[in-house]
Order: structure tokens, then sequence, then C-alpha cells
């Protein structure tokens, strides 16, 4: 498979639901002949982050809008990142949360919008899950990879 249609999928989780949505869009993007691999956000160095041209996100807020534990060290590399060192990078984030909490998918928007900010280009529109979030994950997948195909 060549270098450029290889897919990087991030995910921060606290129950594991990130961790499940990462291997289904792995499948996904495979099924649609790409490489996929998933790594937790503390599975990786940081720095690693720099040499991404697709990265997909998939991050659950917890507490009080808080990143997931595995999240918070590689959120704080790349919120340090000067502007445009992801200007290479093509993404889309994924957000689960709970509408029953003011922040609602606070951490998945804290992705997008750093990722954005540090010179990333959006490959689709984040979406924000709630605690049903199937039929809004799978959509989102079904949109991430078709426009993944397109680049």
């Amino acid at each position: 498979m060549s270098e450029e249609n290889k897919l990087i999928v991030l995910y921060g989780t606290e129950t594991g639901n990130s961790e499940l949505l990462s291997m289904d869009i792995c499948k996904a993007a495979e099924d649609a002949g790409m490489e996929a691999v998933a790594f937790g956000m503390d599975e990786i160095e940081s720095e690693d982050m720099l040499s991404y041209s697709r990265l997909l996100i998939v991050c659950s807020t917890w507490g009080d809008g808080e990143q997931p534990d595995n999240a918070m060290d590689l959120f704080e590399y790349a919120e340090e990142l000067g502007d445009g060192d992801l200007a290479n990078m093509s993404f889309s984030v994924l957000a689960l949360g709970d509408t029953a909490f003011d922040l609602f998918c606070e951490a998945g928007k804290e992705w997008d919008r750093v990722l954005e900010e540090k010179g990333g280009t959006r490959i689709a529109e984040r979406m924000d899950c709630d605690v049903d979030y199937e039929d809004d994950a799978e959509e989102w997948i079904e949109e991430v990879v078709g426009a993944l195909q397109a680049l």
C-alpha cells in the first residue's frame, strides 16, 4: 500500500468507546483500500504526530470537559506546537460526550480547534456524539472515508 494512503487514528478514552470506534474506522478505511492503524494517544511518541499526513481523532470528554487521562500529554504537546507545524496534515475529529453535561464533547472540540490552529486541513466537519453515538459515528465514518478516498 502506498504511504499516502496510510491513515492514523488516535483515540482518547476512559471507558473504551473511542477505542472500539477507532477499530471500526480502521476496518472501514481498509475496506476502502487504505492502510489504517489505531493507537491510544498515550501509545505514540508526541513528536510522531508531526509526520502524520492523515489523522483522525476519536476522543471522549471526561469529567468536567477534560481530556481523558490517556490524551492529556499529547493534547498539551499539540497545544504547544507552532502555527503551521501541522500544515501537511489532513484531519477530522469524532467527539464523544454526554449532553447531560455543560461542556458536551469539549475534549473533541479542543482537538478540532488545536489541529486547525496549528495548520491542519479539515477532511470533514467534527461530529459531536451523545451517549447513543452509534448512528452519528457511522455517518461520520462513511463521510470521512469517502473524503479520504477523494484526497
